[in-house]
């Protein structure tokens, strides 16, 4: 069996178990699509629009906002051709930081993956996948005319376990089986995007302009609403480094990569436009602003007997969000366990699949206990201001392999000025959410790092792990999952 080596695409293959190069262009388009288009479009877009107060202004928002996840996402992509790992922000701040000092080196990494694999993906999973749920099953509660908030609650738990469990057995499965099922339900999301879409064109061909006339009146021009607004619209679009997570399994990563970035974000950019214009053609600023859920709303406006489609686009559009973010996550607890910072165990490959089987199920297994948990949107809310801490480590490891590696391949190679931008921009996205809403949860935060830090210098630093434990463990998941190190000899 013949398959790519990870830490050089150029390299000679070689015999082994380890991940194949399975996406090529149009998958890897897929997966940025997939993350980056979730429910918030069709639940939640308003909240740009409520900031900035008018509907030129929410335009303008929302142009500017996919420019620069653009921008940020380029300079991911000649991060992605100079470290050919998978992980992104892990292996990134691995290469860069790492050599640099013997115990904070590695632990930008470690708090990466510490609050990625532990809380954040998990969680994302468990609220996604819940959201897929409702929409679901709402349709066919009202048809069954049950209105019992218990029994609807059971019923979305129920339906959300299953489909957990269908996520993470297609994960577990084989990489081909995940491409075909995302690339499947990433051509329906796109679809419901366009109904909304056309819906709002046929408004406008009727003549309904009288809320886009209004144009920039009701504008907000306060620092403080302009900053929310660009927060808002900004948190939209988050998901732009999707495809940098799973580098080993791109073919052709130096040209792959960032080709697909440029074809994707402009996309998502022109669907998020052109879908609040769509939105704002039909619904005035306070419906958006208040609606429940914008599309549905929309859609039983003017898409009359075909207004189910808007709650199939969305279920559609979480589902395989929900797969995509766990297919990510579980690469990065990969290189992880690969390099020690993890359970090893979670690097281990499923010797026939070519699966990092054992971090997908561990990875099912903590978003169960986060659906189980109930509410945790707060959760997510509270530790999510982190990942922009994290795109903006990412920018400076941009600048230090261009001093430490300056010498290495650069296939791609975005100017200067570009991380620069995206470093302020990662600074002011971490701040706000503190200067705007000071609450002593960010406080928990902070906790939860420190514990990682501790977990980092007594664990990983010294090395006080149990032994015999460890191996045990190590047996134990070979056994269950029937896998083993990445590169071991088939027999």
């Amino acid at each position: 069996m013949t398959t790519s080596t990870i830490a050089n695409p150029n390299a000679e293959t070689k015999e082994g178990v380890q991940l194949k190069r399975e996406l090529g262009l149009f998958s890897a388009i897929n997966l940025i699509l997939a993350v980056m288009i979730g429910s918030g479009i069709f639940v939640s877009s308003g909240s740009a629009l409520e900031h900035s107060g008018s509907v030129g202004m929410c335009l303008i928002v929302w142009t500017v906002c996919g420019i620069i996840s653009l921008l940020g996402a380029l300079a991911f992509a000649e991060l992605g051709t100079v470290i050919p790992r998978s992980g992104a922000e892990y292996a990134y701040f691995m290469d860069s930081f790492g050599p640099l000092h013997k115990f904070w080196g590695h632990l930008p990494s470690f708090i990466y993956s510490w609050v990625m694999i532990i809380v954040i993906k998990p969680a994302e999973v468990a609220v996604i996948i819940l959201t897929f749920s409702e929409y679901l099953c709402q349709p066919i509660l009202d048809l069954l005319c049950v209105n019992s908030a218990d029994a609807n609650e059971r019923l979305t738990k129920t339906v959300a376990l299953v489909a957990l469990g269908i996520i993470t057995f297609i994960n577990v499965s084989s990489v081909k089986f995940y491409v075909k099922v995302q690339n499947i339900f990433g051509a329906f999301k796109v679809f419901a995007c366009l109904i909304v879409i056309f819906g709002g064109i046929y408004e406008l061909v009727k003549g309904n302009t009288s809320n886009l006339s209004k144009g920039f009146e009701g504008t907000k021009y306060s620092p403080k609403s302009i900053a929310l607004a660009f927060y808002s619209g900004l948190w939209a679009y988050d998901g732009w480094s999707a495809v940098t997570v799973v580098t080993e399994e791109i073919k052709r990563p130096e040209v792959n990569i960032p080709r697909s970035i440029a074809i994707s974000v402009p996309i998502v950019t022109g669907l998020y436009v052109f879908m609040n214009m769509a939105y704002m053609t039909v619904l005035s600023i306070p419906e958006m602003t208040t609606a429940k859920a914008v599309a549905v709303t929309f859609g039983e406006r003017v898409l009359g007997p075909f207004a189910f489609l808007i709650p199939l686009g969305v279920a559609c559009a979480t589902f395989g969000c929900a797969l995509s973010i766990q297919f990510g996550v579980t690469r990065v607890c990969y290189v992880a366990g690969q390099d020690g910072l993890m359970i090893k165990s979670l690097s281990f490959v499923h010797f026939k699949r070519l699966t990092p089987s054992p971090a997908v199920v561990s990875q099912g297994v903590l978003s169960f206990i986060f659906i189980i948990l109930g509410d945790i949107v707060q959760l997510i809310e509270v530790l999510s201001f982190l990942i922009w801490i994290f795109y903006g480590m990412a920018m400076v490891s941009l600048l230090v392999l261009r001093k430490t590696k300056k010498h290495a391949h650069r296939p791609y190679r975005v100017p200067t000025w570009i991380a620069v931008f995206i470093l302020l921009v990662a600074i002011y996205l971490s701040v706000t959410p503190i200067v705007t809403d000071p609450s002593p949860k960010y406080l928990f935060a902070l906790a939860f790092i420190l514990l990682g830090v501790l977990v980092y210098y007594w664990i990983i630093y010294k090395k006080n792990t149990p032994k015999s434990t460890m191996r045990q463990l190590t047996r134990f998941v070979q056994i269950l999952f029937e896998a083993v190190p990445p590169d071991h000899p088939v027999t």
